[in-house]
């Protein structure tokens, strides 16, 4: 059985036709498909479409009163599909909703999505900064970006870039304490903690060659890692930080890298989406433009 628009644009053809078999021709199907098609839809209205006879096909009244009303229906659906599906970069528009990391977002992302609402700005962006693992789906979210392990196989995925942690602390800490030998010295020396926001504990150190530990007594504790990078930069503590956050730092010496031999292995940075169908260009268009800019090599130069 054919849906009631079908049955419509192929009424609307085998009006505009002398036949039925023209009209065949013209819709790329079988005569035999077309009556029936008409036929179920005479049946639907209630109404005869058509006089037939062995040498012609005449419209009725009735038809030609519905062949008049239904042509601009056939074409606003047609400009509905066709306009997002030939849709060019500039002409794309909507809201776009990402969820990111707090600190990596304000740092990373918004200076480059800034500079995207530039390029196109029709396309509204609705960003939330959040350190909590989130369900994109349920939250409506159109792309995320997260660090650490992707769980959800449902998501399209790219890991754009690896981030390093390192166990840092200020010039002045070392020459008050000294280096850290081994990472037994680090419980002795003055830490930071950071809390898992999803969970209120605190995250685990990661080392190479060393057990997983948790910060046991830490001199300075909290939820927001641009908060214990500040603390560390101040000599409270030695802490362990990602690359994206110390980069810097470490270049210029207000930082020092102690037991790089204990570097654990490196977490991956994710663009992400919702497997969902199809992608509307807006969303496309973002997705590669965070592809791009998060695996720039001189992201945190």
């Amino acid at each position: 059985m054919q849906n009631q628009l079908e049955m419509l644009r192929i009424f609307k053809v085998v009006s505009d036709s002398a036949n039925f078999k023209e009209a065949s021709v013209r819709l790329g199907i079988s005569p035999q498909s077309v009556t029936r098609a008409i036929k179920e839809f005479e049946e639907l209205l209630g109404e005869p479409l058509f006089y037939r006879s062995t040498r012609n096909t005449t419209i009725t009244e009735f038809g030609k009163q519905l062949a008049q009303k239904c042509s601009g229906v056939i074409e606003q659906v047609d400009a509905l599909f066709t306009a997002n599906k030939h849709t060019d970069k500039q002409g794309a528009e909507g809201i776009v909703k990402i969820t990111m990391p707090s600190a990596y977002g304000r740092h990373f992302l918004l200076p480059a999505l800034i500079e995207f609402s530039t390029q196109f700005p029709n396309i509204q962006l609705d960003l939330r900064f959040s350190d909590l693992i989130d369900n994109i789906v349920a939250e409506q979210m159109d792309i995320g970006v997260r660090i650490g392990v992707l769980g959800n196989s449902r998501n399209v995925a790219r890991r754009v870039r690896d981030v390093k942690f390192y166990i840092v602390g200020s010039p002045a800490l070392i020459a008050r304490y000294g280096v850290p030998q081994q990472v037994s010295d680090l419980c002795k020396m003055p830490h930071t903690g950071l809390i898992d926001q999803n969970t209120g504990r605190m995250w685990s150190w990661y080392f190479a060659n060393e057990p997983d530990c948790v910060p046991s007594s830490p001199v300075f504790s909290t939820d927001d890692p641009e908060a214990e990078l500040q603390a560390v930069l101040a000599g409270m503590g030695f802490g362990q930080l990602p690359d994206c956050l110390v980069t810097k730092h470490l270049q210029s010496g207000k930082l020092v890298s102690v037991l790089e031999d204990q570097s654990p292995n490196p977490w991956g940075v994710y663009v992400y989406r919702p497997q969902r169908g199809p992608v509307a260009e807006r969303v496309r268009l973002v997705f590669d433009h965070l592809v791009d800019v998060l695996s720039d090599a001189d992201l945190y130069e």
